[in-house]
């Protein structure tokens, strides 16, 4: 399915039947197509690059297509690899954390850090936390074939 380039949101760099590769969902997937382009937000005289996931109903483009910039994609991939080295060890813990001290990580950013916890605010967190890891383990083959290519990538690129 092709991605609409008549949207606010203008395509570059497209990754077209998404749908095929999209993890656990794939072959069954809403997600039809990832797209870098020019962000929809953009105002007259700035131009952003945005990330955006296009999700489609199977009769008309989603609203719930999700566009990010692309310093939040990375934060995102940062949150979820520091996430993953938590769960690598958390089976440690009584309830896969330290209740006494939540926090996984600061990692630094533009001269303050991103802290990265466990949600203590959430009433259900023992039970969530423990399906949580089990939805990691459950995909963790998918995952661990993303992380490995990016790797991979980011090392031909000098990083």
């Amino acid at each position: 399915m092709k991605i609409p380039t008549n949207l606010k949101h203008k395509p570059v760099i497209v990754s077209e039947d998404y749908e095929k590769v999209d993890g656990r969902f794939s072959q069954d997937s809403d997600a039809k197509g990832l797209s870098l382009g020019l962000a929809q937000w953009n105002d007259r005289g700035r131009v952003d690059i945005s990330a955006k996931v296009w999700r489609h109903t199977g009769g008309k483009w989603s609203r719930q297509s999700e566009e990010l910039p692309l310093h939040r994609v990375l934060d995102l991939t940062i949150l979820i690899s520091r996430t993953l080295q938590h769960f690598r060890e958390a089976y440690r813990y009584d309830n896969l954390y330290d209740p006494e001290q939540p926090a996984i990580d600061r990692v630094g950013l533009q001269g303050d850090a991103m802290n990265v916890a466990v949600c203590t605010e959430n009433e259900q967190i023992l039970s969530d936390i423990q399906l949580f890891n089990q939805a990691l383990s459950e995909d963790g083959e998918i995952i661990a074939e993303r992380l490995r290519i990016l790797s991979g990538i980011l090392r031909e690129m000098g990083y």
